[in-house]
């Protein structure tokens, strides 16, 4: 993890490896700042959706029990909600460094679509 400090707090970037450890452990609720149209795509299953156009930092729920970590497709747009959510008062903060694109690549399960049908299917990571 790596740690940058702003003048609103820390802001936490997690690698891929820490999100899918924790996220499998059930530790961290993952947020993801994507469009509607890309989590319909394609998206790590049980993953939150949560635009960053609609994004509140003050409707985020409580931290207590779960952590919050941030994502979008390259970690661009997951950093940027991490820095509103810390200029609004929430801390700690986390994005995935890389975003769905380096989880992918990482060999993670995620869900996907299938072309010919339409319909979502399972792409299973490395891990089975």
């Amino acid at each position: 993890m790596e740690i940058e400090k702003t003048e609103h707090g820390d802001l936490e970037t997690w690698s891929v490896a820490e999100v899918a450890a924790a996220f499998r452990k059930g530790e961290i609720a993952l947020i993801d700042v994507r469009t509607i149209q890309e989590y319909a795509f394609e998206h790590i299953r049980g993953a939150l959706l949560l635009p960053l156009p609609f994004f509140e930092p003050e409707r985020l729920p409580s931290q207590e029990g779960k952590r919050i970590v941030f994502h979008c497709g390259s970690g661009v747009r997951s950093e940027r909600a991490a820095r509103i959510a810390l200029a609004g008062g929430v801390s700690p903060v986390a994005h995935m460094g890389g975003g769905f694109g380096a989880w992918k690549a990482a060999g993670e399960a995620y869900m996907g679509t299938d072309m010919a049908t339409g319909n979502s299917v399972r792409i299973p990571g490395k891990a089975g």
